[in-house]
Parts: structure tokens; sequence; C-alpha cells
């Protein structure tokens, strides 16, 4: 068996550079906006009131953007590549602009509720047209740069916030991603290629899934905002209950959200997408990060800052090293060393926690950050394209790329009320919160560590298939 794939460069990534520009930028713009708005908001609670509505910024804002993520399929087929593009950057757009003008925070909120469609539907976009519109030696190198936008969310989002918040121009802020959002929408049409002709009769919306998923990122959302431990545990408990409800719904049903092989016995896909959920609800931890730097390491804000975004900043960079793996045993293999490198450096992390650090130690926190975000980077490419090949059906292949943004989107929310959860049942100690928080979320990355070996093993099984299938079909033909 040839255990060896072309994996293209990223010069030949650069000739699709207007395609890739477009698809990147999608997604950076709603990466960006969730850490932007969360360093406008306090300047904007001052100046418009709505501070009981506060936290429901970022509730509106995912539900919303969970939701588009499942409407990218029906959208492309109804207005193709380009017109998809136009309808998620102008509704972002849209959205800022109705945030800009806010007089009060329930019209904040409806601009919030728009940023987020705008944003999962440019996500989605982004992971849907890898598979579509590049060849498919261009998918790793293609997912990782998509991937990556998430990392540089992360700098560029707080570094722009603290920035327009600083000289108290919270409405401007939002102006300019209306004005970068409709500066990418004109380059659409001239860079992004045409589609198949769109279809008058586009797939049925699968109302029942929908709402079930809506439910269950609102029920996250809200535990994420909860004080009391136990009420928040309950709407976790809620969440799951939907999804899981979610998940056999799907299963029956004629029409679906996610694709067909995710339902399929001995199809690797529904491990593919759990390992990327594991996976990625390690970045949750950010949140808090600054906050340890700060009241245990003694750390200045801006600082404590840096340390927050060190995790991304490790996810970023090693998936330029990681996208270059062209054995299939090596990708097999960075899969599974991807989410147990993370969790190996959060539970490292949690022992270095102590009250009053020393300044050797904290500086200590930062490369065990960039080494456990390193995990993240080097398996999250080969899973986006673990999904893509997971079925040789154009139509459901397209699906489960698209379904990316949404496990994805489904696992921040889910991870940040869970990170929630944990700091709370520390407290009051910051020791406590900070251990409990770590090695939490060192656990839930070591079962990506399961589910990404049994999606490697179902793998290797429909490939051994394949093969002798092929063998068949030409020893029939002699």
């Amino acid at each position: 068996m040839n255990d060896s794939r072309s994996v293209g460069s990223w010069r030949e990534l650069g000739s699709h550079f207007g395609t890739v520009v477009v698809l990147a930028g999608g997604v950076l713009a709603g990466a960006v906006n969730i850490y932007l708005a969360a360093s406008l908001l306090p300047t904007a609670v001052a100046d418009i009131g709505g501070e009981r509505l506060y936290a429901w910024n970022m509730t509106v804002f995912l539900t919303a953007q969970v939701v588009a993520t499942m409407l990218v399929s029906r959208t492309l087929s109804r207005r193709g590549n380009i017109g998809s593009y136009l309808v998620g950057f102008g509704v972002f757009a849209g959205g800022s602009i109705v945030c800009a003008a806010s007089p009060a925070m329930p019209v904040l909120l409806v601009g919030r509720g728009a940023q987020g469609l705008g944003a999962g539907l440019l996500t989605g976009l982004g992971f849907a047209l890898i598979y579509s519109v590049l060849p498919r030696h261009l998918w790793v190198r293609g997912s990782a740069l998509i991937s990556a936008m998430f990392g540089l969310g992360n700098f560029i989002g707080p570094a722009l916030g603290g920035l327009f918040a600083q000289f108290g121009s919270w409405r401007l802020a939002f102006v300019v991603l209306a004005v970068a959002s409709g500066g990418m929408a004109a380059i659409v049409p001239r860079v992004l290629p045409r589609s198949g002709k769109a279809e008058p009769e586009a797939v049925p919306v699968p109302l029942g899934s929908l709402m079930l998923v809506i439910g269950a990122a609102g029920a996250v959302s809200v535990a994420g905002i909860l004080s009391n431990e136990v009420m928040m545990a309950v709407f976790i408990v809620l969440a799951l209950v939907l999804v899981v409800t979610f998940a056999v719904t799907e299963k029956r049903s004629q029409v679906r959200v996610l694709p067909r092989p995710a339902y399929q016995a001995g199809n690797a896909l529904r491990w593919v997408y759990l390992t990327i959920v594991f996976l990625a609800a390690g970045v949750a931890v950010e949140t808090f990060l600054p906050l340890f730097g700060q009241h245990l390491g003694g750390l200045p804000p801006v600082a404590a800052g840096f340390f927050g975004a060190a995790l991304s900043l490790g996810w970023s960079a090693s998936q330029v090293v990681s996208s270059s793996a062209r054995q299939q045993r090596t990708v097999r293999w960075l899969r599974v060393a991807g989410p147990g490198l993370l969790a190996a450096g959060l539970a490292v992390l949690a022992l270095l926690q102590h009250p009053a650090a020393p300044l050797r130690l904290v500086i200590a926190w930062l490369p065990i950050l960039l080494v456990a975000g390193t995990g993240i980077g080097l398996a999250m490419p080969h899973l986006s394209v673990a999904a893509m090949a997971s079925t040789p059906d154009k139509e459901e292949g397209e699906k489960a790329a698209a379904a990316i943004a949404t496990v994805l989107t489904m696992s921040t929310a889910f991870g940040a009320a869970v990170a929630g959860l944990l700091v709370n049942l520390g407290g009051p100690s910051m020791v406590t919160s900070a251990r409990y928080l770590l090695l939490g979320f060192a656990a839930i990355s070591a079962l990506g560590m399961l589910t990404a070996l049994r999606a490697n093993h179902l793998a290797q099984l429909t490939e051994v298939r394949h093969e002798t299938e092929a063998e068949q079909t030409a020893g029939n033909g002699r």
C-alpha cells in the first residue's frame, strides 16, 4: 500500500491568491469580531447603558453563528459561491452598522445577532469552498490557513478593541468592521470562481434539527453567564440532552444538517468531529489565563493578556509545519499526538499554579502554553481534511466540510460554559480555580486521543476495503 500522498506547496496555494484571501478573510472577520466586541463592550455599556443585558451580547452572537453554519449548504445550493459570500459579508456588514448606530443595548443585541449570522455563514463557506474550489492536494494547506485565522483573531481582536476603547471610539470600531466587510465583498465577484447553476429548489430546512441546536447553543450560552454552580450544571446537562436528541433526530431524518456518513456504521466521520470538539474546546482556557497571570503571577494587564494569547500563537504557527506532512502514517500520528500534546501542556501548567508565584515560574508558563497550542495546530488541518475526504459523494463531502464550522462553533460555546463552571467550582481560591480549569480541560483534550485513534482505525479499514475492491475489479477485468 502506498503510504504517501501529494501535498501542494504554499507557493501553489498562492496561485489561488484571490480565492484564499476571501476564504481566510471571511473566517478572520468573525474571529476578530468575537474578541474586539468583548474589549469594546464595557465602553459601550458606559455610553448607552444596558448592564443587565451585557452577557447576552456573546449569547446572541454565538447562537446566531451556530445556526448560520448549519445553513451553509442550503445557501450554496440557492446562490452559488459568489452569491453566498455576498450574503455573508453583507449581513455581517449590516449587523456592524446596526451596532455602530445603536442608541440602546436591545438594538446593539440585534446588531450582534446579525453579525453572528454573517460570521457563521462566512466561516462555514470557508471550509466548504476549500473542498469545492481548491484541488484535493491543497486541502491541507487551505485548512491550515483557515484554521490559523481563529488564532490570528485572538491577537488582532483584543488589540483593535483595546485601541478603540482607549479613545472612547467604540462605534468607530464597528464602522471599521463594516467597511472592511464591504471591501471584501467588492472583490468577491472578481476572484471567486463561479459555481454551477444554483438550484431554484434548494433542499428544505431541517427545522427540527435547527431548533434543537438553537436550544443547545442557548442553554450553553446561558450556563456560561450564570454564577450559581448548580444552575450552570443544569443548563449544561440540558444542552447535552438536546445535542443527543439532535443526533438521534438527525439519524432518523431524511433532511439532515450533518452529512449522511456521520451516521453510518464503520465511517470515521463522527469520530473525526468528536476529536475536533475535544481539541477546539481547549481554547476556552484562554479567557481566564490573563486573570490568573495578574492575580497569581503579579503580571501587568498587557503582559497577562499576551499570556492569554500564547495558546493561539502556538496553534497558528504550528499549522505551517504540520500541513507539510505527506506520509499517511505521520498524518495519523499527528491526529492523535495533537490532543495528547494539548492535554499534557495544560496538565503541566496546572501543576505550576501557585499563589504569589515567583517570576521565573510565571515565565515558564509561556513556553508551556506555546507547546500546548502547538498540539491544536498539529492535528486540526488533518482532521479537517479527514472530514472532507470521508465520502466520495460530492454533495455529502461539501456538507461534511461546511459542518466543520458548526462543530467548531458548538465546541467553542460548550468550552466557554464548562470553563466558567470549573472556575466557579474552584472559588474563592484563585489557585484552585486555575487548577480545576486546566486539569479539567486536560482531561477533555485527552479524550480527543481516544476518538482520534478510533477515527484512524476506521479510516484504515476503509482504505484496505477500497484497495481490495479495486484489486478484485482489476482481476475481473483481466
